[in-house]
């Protein structure tokens, strides 16, 4: 239902101009009348988005912690989609920083209660952030713990009654279960696989229940990137397929911490091929009735699968890097093109079994869909053309990935070609105000720009400390420096990084540590700020993390974050002129930049940061030196 403007629209005053003076009213008036500060960098960037959105173009909005970035967007956001009739679309990093938008005491929360504005927002999750009762019911065969029946207790009765499920709130989040690990939550929610237009519970899933709630905000929809990128590469063909898109049309597209896009874009838009699904897939259609010749193409194509993954471990090249690089063997090409056969030959065969009605329709229609993309995957890779290929462990799995284009070529088509305003809002979003990076980096050639500082007087309330010591001293350093107790953050350039910290920590100290991975994020997060966790290590939360004051005193960077020498940025390399000055050092600066933001949030805020080299890393020290918010001492 269409909102009304929260100000006045007259006919001799346009909507860019009644918003200007109406934003100055609040900024400058309303907002410091109840408690908030005036913050001229705040005000600024309020007016460039209103520019932005006018002149509908892409606009990088960098300005520092302390700004009050979030009000600054929400104000223009929920205004202009009222008056456009779209909802605008907030999209986050990850769904932490979801929740951390919209809970009580949050910026929109502020917002309503300071200027008396009820604001109509509404979360839009990644699919995988929701339970699928298909794949829940069949872990509830198999599972004895009691995270399955904790997840069984909260499923709404109504669910599996007959009848209307107009009554049933949605259910079935993520973060509904703090408790459950990553590892658990991975048997029971959604995943890419399932196919929901032929899924006899799809009408009474969480997920559809909570897209038909979403799709009738009024003013704001929040999301992460994850899912943005998602609902561009599934747009098309559902559209085909007479489904609605997973996401609405929308009047403007805020990117909260939108330095971060490019690799929810990676995620999403590129091919995945798992050692053990396929077989684990075939296997449940093997019922009593199929036939002979169907039982043999499947179990054919169990056997070409396990060869083709045997080869593709025989063709890796030994890495630490999360992303293995694959040396393609003449062997591992022609099982590639014998699977391509099997796959043919088992949809012919599916033909007729889907005339038998021995497999129920669901898990055929099932099976057809994701060996129709399995075929185009494997294509795509014995095709040796300009794709980018890796093989890497995903949800415990090892799945071999495949990305068709580079990832700048398909943004620039689906997202940044659109008449639509998009603005990129971050603290680091530039390296001494030069935004070419990231630019370059998605592909947008047209573009707005600004930067304004923080407003936070650093040389007051943080230190830098420069450690150099040997590669083999980090671990011991650390220890010595979480003898006093400060609540910590330490920061990984990767996930092997933290497990080799993890493995060098003594067994009773790492009892008091915690690490990413352990169980669901949002939940050792909340147990951090609480105070029950005094260190956390993580080597994903270089973005996004707000604990202000004493929830966090000291943050420790671990290694430089230079990015990783595996397929993907070394494709990236390949297309760069001077790849060390336009690929890794504006990566590690970026990256440096955004670990250090999250020690100083408020200006009740202090701290220290530490910062570990070892001696090539000492060797990088003037390329960042300059960019540090004050002087470091050097330990």
């Amino acid at each position: 239902m269409r909102k009304s403007l929260p100000f006045v629209l007259t006919k001799d005053r346009s909507f860019f101009e009644s918003l200007g003076d109406w934003m100055g009213d609040v900024l400058y008036d309303e907002l410091p009348e109840k408690g908030f500060e005036c913050r001229d960098e705040q005000i600024f960037m309020a007016y460039q988005i209103e520019q932005a959105l006018k002149e509908k173009n892409v606009l990088f909005a960098e300005a520092g912690v302390g700004t009050g970035k979030t009000i600054a967007y929400l104000l223009p956001a929920v205004s202009y989609a009222r008056y456009t009739g779209k909802p605008a679309l907030i999209a986050c990093a990850d769904e932490t920083l979801i929740d951390q938008l919209v809970k009580e005491g949050g910026d929109i929360y502020k917002l309503q209660k300071m200027l008396g504005l009820e604001i109509d927002v509404r979360l839009a999750k990644s699919r995988d952030q929701y339970l699928c009762l298909k794949r829940f019911e069949e872990a509830e065969k198999v599972e004895t713990d009691e995270w399955i029946d904790d997840i069984s207790f909260s499923i709404p009765d109504g669910v599996y009654a007959q009848g209307s499920m107009i009554a049933i709130q949605p259910y079935g989040e993520r973060s509904d279960y703090p408790t459950v690990s990553d590892e658990d939550w991975q048997k029971v929610n959604y995943n890419s696989i399932m196919q929901c237009s032929v899924c006899d519970l799809r009408n009474r899933c969480g997920q559809t229940l909570h897209r038909a709630h979403y799709r009738k905000s009024a003013d704001l929809i929040i999301c992460s990137q994850d899912f943005l990128m998602e609902h561009l590469a599934t747009k098309e063909s559902r559209e085909r397929e007479g489904q609605l898109a997973l996401l609405p049309d929308v009047s403007m597209i805020v990117l909260d911490e939108g330095h971060l896009l490019e690799y929810a874009a990676q995620k999403a838009m590129t091919y995945k091929v798992q050692a053990t699904t396929i077989v684990q897939l075939l296997e449940r259609l093997m019922v009593d009735g199929v036939r002979e010749r169907t039982l043999y193409a499947m179990e054919k194509l169990q056997d070409d699968h396990e060869l083709f993954f045997d080869q593709l471990r025989d063709d890796l090249v030994a890495s630490e890097e999360e992303r293995k690089r694959i040396n393609k063997s003449p062997n591992l090409l022609k099982y590639g093109k014998q699977l391509i056969q099997d796959v043919e030959t088992l949809l012919e065969e599916f033909v007729f079994e889907s005339e038998m009605y021995m497999i129920p329709e669901y898990e055929l229609n099932m099976a057809e869909e994701y060996l129709e993309q399995y075929e185009a995957s494997l294509r795509i890779f014995i095709a040796q053309g300009d794709a980018v290929d890796w093989l890497e462990e995903t949800d415990g799995e090892e799945t071999l990935v495949i990305m068709p284009r580079l990832i700048t070529e398909v943004l620039a088509e689906k997202l940044f070609s659109k008449k639509l305003p998009i603005i990129f809002s971050s603290a680091t979003l530039s390296v001494k105000k030069d935004f070419s990076y990231i630019a370059y980096s998605l592909g947008i050639r047209d573009y707005q720009s600004f930067s304004v500082p923080s407003p936070f007087d650093y040389e007051e309330v943080m230190r830098i400390y420069l450690h150099e010591l040997s590669q083999k001293e980090k671990t011991s350093r650390v220890q010595q420096l979480l003898r006093d107790g400060e609540k910590t953050l330490i920061l990984f350039k990767s996930k092997q990084a933290m497990l080799d910290f993890k493995a060098e920590l003594p067994l009773m100290e790492r009892m008091y540590v915690a690490f990413e991975g352990d169980r669901e994020l949002s939940g050792i997060v909340r147990d951090f700020q609480e105070g029950t966790i005094k260190t956390l290590c993580s080597y994903h939360l270089w973005e996004g993390l707000d604990l202000p004051e004493e929830a966090l005193t000291r943050v420790i960077i671990f290694d430089l974050p230079f990015p990783p020498h595996d397929p993907l940025f070394d494709a990236k390399r390949t297309f760069a002129e001077n790849p060390y000055e336009e690929v890794e050092l504006p990566f590690m600066q970026l990256r440096l930049q955004q670990g250090m933001g999250r020690l100083i949030r408020t200006s009740n805020d202090r701290g220290d940061i530490h910062i570990l080299m070892n001696e090539e890393e000492a060797k990088q020290r003037e390329t960042f030196e300059d960019i540090l918010a004050v002087t470091p001492e050097i330990k």
